[in-house]
């Protein structure tokens, strides 16, 4: 490909064919020489104290190495670390890495708190081994009753979990102005409230999880395969708070990831557990692999927010005011930063793309007989902007405005900019500010409706009620918040400890011209190894082909923090650039002493160097990188070789925002909701590579449309998950879906030079209340104002049948 087009052209992903072909690696495609296998035993109760476990009938079983309980690992090992800690009120969060007392071990040792927990190992020559002796371990158990409602727990009498948290209370948070929100409630021409729930989601990766370890005696260090997005962190988590071992003593290699959609940001037992099982073992490797079963029980879910909603608002649609109260559900004991989703990620962006003036959030999150809740894809925004939106077509609603009027005359305008969220982007212990920086979202909204041809709904829902179907279409416009960074704001401070936020970048150009990129952020489907090799081929002017990018393996990579939060292109990519600016500048001062010239003389234009005024005697970056690798004529005080390393942190997080258009009918006999049309115009800045960007947003348009109409993680009273397989929980199908309709506008992000923001996530936060919007419009005739998702055909049918015997259809989860 010219080098001209690289950075912005929709090339093909160079990952591709090793995965369209079958040839990828993933984790349980290692092979290592003596390979062993590990199966884990988990709790088939949710609530229950540990009496005894005899592991003697699973020791004597056919092929058994070794089995093991908590109470065997407990010496070595400690609980996982729980690193987003969530406190105080208005002031923000409080925290550092810190091995919270509720988190989990490796294997539960007196209790355990969901239905899958682990209590025990076996390893064996083969799985089939592993399995088959698992069976054999006896546990005596002391069943304690159960709860999982996620407002219920925090009841008086209900079951408790943890004696360090009355009321199953994990912890409480508030941000905003609680006096200016109840002043602005108390004076409004209309306050609409409601009562929202978003539902549990199992994250579904098309890779389940697993990981690999091998100890080697000779050195005592560990090599650690893992399914992970995060490989540095997690070598930095399992060193420092798990296992009690230097850094450098353990290597993290995530190979291919199918998929992760958050699940595997996280710290997870398995990972330690085979790492020290393989010194048990004397060095033989240790596998463990969970089937999608184990995934769903112990991997950790998504969203499971209540929330109790308060809106004011004048009589022309301004809204005044915002006050949440949300009970968020962190399982029966915290992941890695679960407390960190409903807090910072969720709370301080309720204002999302409008100016109202008074916001108030409080968050209690509350422990659960259930697996632990953390970042599912958006991560916070998704359930603040589902808020947000329902709010404005409830004011709509009540108001008798159109809900597109209402956003409209909500909107920040584009001279507010920068703009301070009243939810509090400001972090007050350390004055470190981060600010809404640019926007544009009237054009975007415009060119939705166009699209939609929303001036036409009401002749489209005449011939589809002739049909006997009710027409609905709905509104969503969002904003979510990118490039997740910097480190002065999304930095924790506790016990002496820190997390930054930035990323890193080595570039080096081979003798023969090609170029090797080596980045810290892991790619886990996003394609990195074909935009990350774009920006770098504009950089230099070299072919996209001639650029390899390695990544996700800690040994080989610069640290860096890992893929989330639709980060890697907006400060991986500049972490690249500014390795990219190093090198041209080294190729400057070589490709003056090759041309006898100044080196402030010498211009470096698409890969070639020249003299300014000169460019028929240029030297391509290929032949000074020759230059510098065989090294007998170099200029004095310069080191031989193109080789340079940078850390990038942005200043600020970007942007990204969009609106959306669903169009949908509602059998009028069975509440059956299809999806007849989705338009989508998303501002994700400037395009890297419009192919990927597309795909990127026809995934998240798949999972976001998922949690409205289909999905949804359900346990019983008991705690035993009763959405156990994909037999029971509806993963969308690809026919269930029409074709979308994609448009952008372009603002692009000021925050760096390529001007771009982000998009991992958008579609995921924009398309759920845009449907269930739309359902809610199509049941207006019956008086209906909400539904709780997800809206399958049973809901919505008994949602219609109340309203008909005269009550107001709504439908709770």
């Amino acid at each position: 490909m010219a080098v001209a087009t690289a950075f912005g052209a929709a090339i093909k992903r160079k990952e591709d064919p090793r995965f369209v072909t079958g040839t990828g690696t993933y984790v349980d495609d290692v092979q290592l020489p003596g390979m062993t296998y590990a199966a884990i035993l988990r709790s088939p109760y949710a609530h229950a104290r540990i009496k005894s476990i005899d592991i003697s009938g699973a020791k004597a079983m056919p092929g058994v190495l070794a089995a093991w309980t908590g109470k065997d690992l407990e010496a070595d090992l400690n609980p996982l670390p729980m690193a987003w800690a969530a406190g105080g009120n208005s002031g923000g969060e409080v925290g550092g890495v810190v091995n919270n007392v509720n988190s989990p071990r490796v294997l539960a040792i007196d209790d355990v708190k969901w239905t899958g927990e682990g209590v025990a190992v076996v390893i064996a020559e083969t799985r089939e081994q592993a399995e088959d002796a698992r069976e054999a371990i006896d546990v005596d158990w002391e069943l304690l009753p159960a709860v999982v409602d996620t407002e219920g727990a925090t009841a008086d009498g209900a079951p408790q979990l943890h004696e360090n948290a009355p009321n199953n209370v994990a912890f409480t948070w508030a941000v905003g102005d609680r006096d200016g929100t109840d002043a602005a409630l108390k004076a409004a021409d209309v306050v609409v409230k409601q009562r929202i729930v978003n539902q549990r989601l199992i994250p579904n990766p098309m890779e389940a999880r697993g990981s690999v370890g091998k100890w080697e005696q000779g050195n005592d260090e560990y090599t650690i395969w893992m399914g992970s997005q995060t490989p540095h962190i997690q070598r930095l988590l399992l060193a420092a708070f798990v296992m009690g071992v230097p850094e450098n003593k353990i290597r993290v290699i995530a190979p291919d990831v199918g998929g992760g959609f958050g699940q595997k940001i996280f710290c997870y037992a398995d990972m330690a557990l085979v790492a020290w099982a393989s010194k048990q073992l004397g060095g033989r490797p240790v596998k463990f692999a969970e089937t999608r079963r184990e995934n769903y029980q112990a991997g950790t879910h998504g969203r499971d927010h209540i929330t109790y909603m308060e809106v004011a608002a004048k009589r022309d649609g301004t809204v005044t005011g915002l006050k949440v109260k949300t009970y968020a559900n962190m399982g029966g004991r915290l992941s890695t930063i679960g407390p960190g989703i409903p807090t910072t990620l969720y709370g301080r962006l309720l204002a999302g793309p409008y100016k109202i003036p008074n916001v108030f959030c409080e968050v209690i999150g509350t422990y659960t007989n259930t697996v632990f809740v953390d970042a599912y894809r958006g991560a916070g925004r998704p359930e603040a902007t589902y808020v947000l939106e329902r709010a404005m077509d409830l004011v709509a609603d009540e108001l008798g405005i159109d809900p597109a009027d209402v956003r409209r005359r909500n909107f920040l305008a584009p001279d507010e900019f920068p703009y301070r969220n009243p939810s509090g982007l400001l972090r007050s212990w350390n004055d470190a500010e981060v600010e809404i920086d640019s926007g544009n979202y009237e054009p975007a909204l415009d060119k939705a409706l166009a699209m939609a041809g929303y001036a036409d709904i009401g002749t489209a829902k005449q011939e589809a009620e002739g049909r006997g179907k009710h027409l609905g279409v709905g509104l969503s416009t969002y904003l979510e918040i990118c490039g997740v960074a910097p480190s002065k704001w999304i930095g924790l401070v506790g016990e002496g400890w820190g997390a930054a936020m930035w990323e890193s970048a080595n570039i080096r150009i081979h003798l023969t011209g090609k170029v090797v990129l080596s980045i810290g952020t892991s790619s886990h489907g996003q394609g990195h190894e074909t935009t990350m090799a774009q920006i770098v081929a504009t950089e230099l002017g070299v072919p996209v082909e001639d650029v390899t990018v390695d990544h996700s393996d800690t040994f080989g990579t610069p640290f860096g923090y890992g893929t989330y939060g639709s980060r890697s292109a907006a400060v991986g990519g500049m972490a690249a650039i500014k390795a990219a600016d190093k090198i041209k500048a080294k190729a400057r001062v070589l490709a003056a002493h090759m041309l006898e010239a100044a080196p402030d003389d010498v211009v470096f234009e698409e890969g070639k160097l020249f003299v300014k005024g000169s460019p028929d005697k240029a030297k391509t970056i290929q032949e000074v990188a020759l230059a510098a690798h065989v090294g007998y004529d170099l200029p004095d005080g310069v080191e031989p070789y193109l080789d340079e390393t940078a850390y990038y942190d942005t200043p600020n997080c970007t942007w990204p925002f969009g609106s959306h258009v669903a169009i949908v009918e509602v059998d009028k006999e069975t509440g059956a909701v299809d999806l007849v049309r989705y338009v989508a115009v998303d501002d994700c800045g400037v395009r890297i590579n419009p192919m990927i960007v597309d795909g990127q947003l026809h995934g998240g348009l798949v999972q976001g449309i998922g949690q409205a109409l289909w999905e949804g993680a359900v346990y019983d009273e008991n705690g035993q998950l009763l959405t156990g397989s994909m037999m029971d929980y509806a993963v969308p199908r690809a026919s269930w879906f029409p074709t979308f309709e994609m448009d952008q506008t372009v603002t692009p992000s000021p925050v760096n030079q390529m001007g771009v923001k982000g998009v991992g996530e958008a579609a995921t936060i924009g398309s759920t209340p845009a449907v269930v919007n739309a359902v809610v419009d199509a049941l207006s005739s019956y008086g209906i104002r909400h539904i709780d998702m997800p809206l399958t055909p049973q809901r919505v049918w008994r949602a219609m049948q109340a309203a008909r015997n005269g009550g107001n259809g709504e439908v709770r989860s």
